[in-house]
């Protein structure tokens, strides 16, 4: 009996050892983890810091206005779940300011919410480019290349890489883009001649397919009167799949207007893209080269829901043509784009009929386009002061992220900051509708020498 109690003591003072060290091993992890902890919300909360401080200062001028990435721009509801769990994603870099945060604090904090939100506002100068467009005709104009000839000819060159498969809403960009485009081409004159080429059909967007892809290119629709049938038949079988060989398209268009020169020839063109070059075709000096030919195009360019990146090099396509670019959401914003070829080809065929009446229809044309562009961007602001509005209330009310005092305070600076940009854009309007009483001449140069810069009146 003592033998065995002795065993007993020897195994207890055995594995007596053994379990200090495993107390010590488990004293060490929670002090680990307790200096772990805050470390990594003291790393969270510089992350957050940092993420703030990246953000650009508010604007004081359109043109910066203008410059501003935009964020998500589409409405959110924080009335809805899925509203919410969106809205949670997209502020979940945003810092918790529900202590004392300094005036300066609340001011880069707004700065980095309204990012957020920051609407795709546009300046004056694609307004004065349109204006300029539909100026075509205008007897007062010398370029040859803006008067009306005896032939009017439009050629529309359509993006279908594979990205056109994307969908908008309930339809893909290539559905939403062969309605607009159906819809344009049968409310042209009936003498106008119409041309379809489409680029980036064949193929698949993988490496492999590059070179098949870049090299596609075809006028489905050769130039010449519109027939319902034949130009539907083109349409259906163009089918999105693969990459973008925007350069490649406008070579081909330049042989396909070859023998349309500018001498009689009034040639209109339309290039629809929703994205970049994706292929090494240089893309800019294809569109110059055509621009300097003797067929003297005056080209569009149309986004479809284009990113910055591709944005940038649609907007230099445009001006190296000295053409006119508008980026489109949807099938309606490409519709009302196409519809201003329709108002030139519609006082073409007045000016084959008669040139009388012509100056005030120009003003008018040019008072219905400043009405428009005054008005899509009031729904910029509107939208945009209410998303952030929105967002404050629910990160105030729904997840305490803030005190009653800071939300009132970023509160009334979203109302002050979106009162400037209605304000700014108000003078804006007004001066444009000064200067279109000018002279089409005297207009044009108050418009550029005040909103423009390298840019020179047809």
């Amino acid at each position: 009996m003592i033998l065995l109690f002795l065993l007993l003591v020897g195994c207890s003072n055995d594995e007596q050892p053994s379990t200090t060290e495993e107390q010590q091993e488990a004293q060490t992890e929670e002090t680990t983890t307790e200096n772990t902890e805050p470390k990594k919300e003291v790393e969270e909360e510089v992350a957050d810091q940092e993420n703030i401080a990246q953000v650009p200062p508010l604007p004081t001028t359109l043109k910066e206005l203008e410059n501003l990435p935009s964020g998500y721009t589409k409405y959110v509801s924080t009335l809805e779940e899925e509203g919410r769990t969106l809205t949670d994603e997209l502020t979940k870099h945003l810092p918790d300011i529900s202590g004392n945060p300094t005036t300066e604090q609340l001011d880069r904090y707004y700065e980095a919410i309204l990012s957020v939100f920051q609407q795709d506002f546009v300046g004056p100068e694609e307004l004065i480019e349109q204006m300029k467009f539909q100026s075509i005709g205008n007897p007062e104009i010398e370029d040859p290349r803006y008067q009306f000839k005896e032939n009017l000819n439009v050629m529309v060159i359509l993006d279908a890489s594979g990205s056109m498969k994307n969908y908008e809403g309930n339809e893909t960009r290539m559905d939403a883009a062969k309605k607009a485009i159906t819809s344009f081409v049968k409310e042209l004159p009936e003498n106008t001649n119409v041309g379809l080429r489409i680029y980036g059909h064949k193929g698949t967007g993988s490496d492999s397919d590059k070179a098949l892809s870049c090299s596609s290119s075809e006028l489905v629709y050769p130039l010449s009167t519109y027939n319902a049938g034949n130009f539907e038949q083109a349409l259906t079988k163009v089918v999105p799949s693969g990459w973008t060989p925007i350069g490649l398209a406008l070579n081909e268009a330049q042989k396909d207007l070859a023998s349309f020169k500018g001498e009689n020839n009034t040639n209109i063109i339309y290039l629809v893209s929703d994205g970049i070059s994706t292929c090494d075709d240089q893309p800019v000096e294809a569109a110059k080269s055509l621009y300097d030919s003797d067929i003297t195009p005056i080209m569009n360019i149309i986004g479809f829901n284009v990113d910055h990146a591709g944005q940038k090099q649609l907007q230099e396509i445009a001006t190296a043509t000295e053409g006119t670019y508008q980026n489109v959401s949807d099938a309606q914003g490409l519709q009302e784009q196409l519809a201003e070829a329709n108002k030139v080809a519609e006082k073409w065929k007045q000016w084959k009929e008669s040139q009388e009446g012509w100056i005030e229809l120009y003003k008018t044309n040019n008072w219905l386009d400043i009405f428009g562009y005054h008005s899509r961007e009031f729904k910029k602001w509107v939208d945009e002061r209410q998303a952030v509005g929105f967002t404050l209330t629910y990160l105030y009310q729904q997840k305490d992220k803030m005190s009653p005092e800071s939300h009132d305070y970023l509160q009334r600076k979203n109302k002050e900051y979106h009162t400037w940009i209605e304000q700014e854009y108000d003078k804006l309007r007004a001066e444009l509708e000064a200067m279109n009483e000018l002279s089409y001449t005297d207009a044009m140069k108050a418009l550029e020498e005040k909103y423009l810069t390298n840019t020179s009146t047809p």
